[in-house]
């Protein structure tokens, strides 16, 4: 099913960013961030509600295949920093299958899923800060993205500011052309839930 919005109760992601930021205050140059979670939710007319968050075992370090995979495709294709075995994202199969499976149990979907993006071109090592990090996707996302095939894929930008940690967020649908291994990712507009109270005395 094909939706251009994504609504959004930013509770729903407190803990992703809890541990996003606990991922960037503890980095390094050489161990870069990481946080990666599944979102769950359900399709609505034209939108996307994503209504839960799951964090899943990363492989990207431990398993056979996945190492391979790295090696012949994604660092010859992408880049030697890819090497580097915390760059990237891998969920367990087992358990993606498991949080699937719940979820349709709970008339629930897997939408997709969401990443971190640190300010790396400030806080990396020198010879990465040419490229700019952003809520965009880079060529590897949109790599990953394709190869999974989700309708939602979200991006959590980190940046520092004068000592203070501000963050946006980017939402986009895989690329649709297996053939064009460059085409571009569709964003797609979050629309984020308004809280209100009434004011005292009001009818």
């Amino acid at each position: 099913m094909s939706a251009d919005v994504v609504l959004l109760d930013p509770a729903v992601l407190s803990d992703f960013l809890a541990d996003a930021i606990r991922e960037y205050s503890t980095c390094t140059p050489e161990l870069p961030p990481r946080s990666w979670a599944v979102l769950l939710g359900r399709f609505t007319d034209d939108a996307m509600l994503v209504e839960r968050v799951r964090f899943a075992t990363n492989i990207r370090e431990t398993d056979d295949t996945v190492l391979q995979e790295f090696d012949a495709t994604i660092i010859p294709r992408f880049g030697a920093c890819y090497s580097n075995g915390r760059r990237g994202f891998w969920c367990e199969p087992r358990e993606l299958l498991r949080i699937t499976t719940e979820a349709e149990a709970q008339g629930l979907e897997v939408l997709g899923s969401i990443h971190l993006h640190p300010d790396w071109h400030r806080i990396g090592p020198p010879h990465e800060r040419g490229l700019r990090v952003s809520q965009e996707p880079t060529p590897m996302d949109r790599h990953l993205f394709r190869g999974s095939g989700w309708p939602l894929n979200m991006i959590l930008y980190l940046e520092q500011r004068e000592g203070r940690l501000y963050h946006s967020l980017g939402a986009w649908a895989s690329p649709p052309d297996a053939e064009q291994p460059d085409s571009g990712c569709r964003a797609l507009t979050v629309r984020l839930l308004t809280r209100t109270q009434a004011r005292a005395g009001a009818a």
